[in-house]
């Protein structure tokens, strides 16, 4: 496939991207940044870490989207006391049978939201690890796929950090975006306070169904790449770990 059959492509199957863009802006003031990136991991298939203070629409953002897309969504709050069978599921003993029977936790879903996951101690949080990476959970002795799309889209507030656990780097790892959430501009407070003041429930329409979501992101995977892009790249990851060989200065000198 040469590169115009692929902008052709391109333009065809993102025709829909600002009607998502529309629904959303419905139920969400602003936030043009942080929807633009919840969609760029939605179609690149990559997790988006969230950090903002409470009350930016964060969760409705996500839950919104997931309504747009047509896809299951399950909403998980993380805290201190919450255990690893809490997300993924268990087995469960069968007495009349003598067998044990998989119950399948929330993470068996399409979008997933680790509401505040730095809340919850981190083998819990490792909990995650598995199903992020290979897409899979295991349950006892059996692995289960995940249903495609799978996207683990998970918030932290910046500010309260005591009673937090830090997010270790493997799990920081397996996040393609991390999003600094911002408030509001003074007028997109203004139609927030008159969208609340109003009471009444906002419907969105369902725009795309889950095959589009994987269509575009096979589609994607065909975009051309330039090989002078591939090697500005591979200089900047190398640069980072041989920074002398590049004529820059170790950080770790600094520390």
């Amino acid at each position: 496939m040469n590169i115009q059959e692929i902008n052709q492509k391109v333009i065809e199957k993102t025709e829909f991207i600002q009607s998502i863009f529309n629904e959303i802006g419905k139920v969400i003031v602003g936030q043009e940044y942080m929807i633009q990136r919840l969609l760029i991991g939605l179609f690149a298939d990559g997790h988006v870490l969230l950090e903002g203070v409470p009350g930016l629409a964060k969760t409705l953002s996500v839950s919104t989207l997931a309504e747009v897309i047509s896809v299951a969504f399950n909403r998980i709050q993380f805290t201190p006391d919450l255990l690893p069978a809490d997300l993924i599921g268990t087995l469960i003993f069968n007495q009349k049978e003598g067998t044990f029977t998989p119950k399948k936790g929330p993470i068996f879903s399409n979008i997933i939201l680790a509401d505040e996951i730095n809340r919850a101690p981190a083998k819990v949080q490792s909990a995650l690890l598995e199903a992020m990476q290979e897409r899979q959970v295991t349950i006892g002795d059996k692995s289960y796929k995940l249903e495609e799309p799978f996207l683990v889209l998970a918030t932290q507030n910046p500010i309260e950090q005591e009673g937090t656990y830090p997010l270790p780097e493997a799990q920081v790892d397996r996040f393609m975006l991390k999003l600094k959430v911002t408030y509001p501009k003074k007028e997109e407070e203004r139609e927030i306070i008159n969208r609340m003041s109003d009471n009444k429930p906002i419907k969105v329409k369902k725009i795309i169904k889950p095959k589009d979501v994987l269509d575009t992101r096979a589609l994607v995977n065909d975009i051309y790449v330039d090989e002078k892009i591939k090697e500005y790249v591979l200089n900047i990851v190398f640069a980072t770990r041989s920074p002398e060989e590049y004529g820059l200065k170790d950080i770790s000198e600094f520390i």
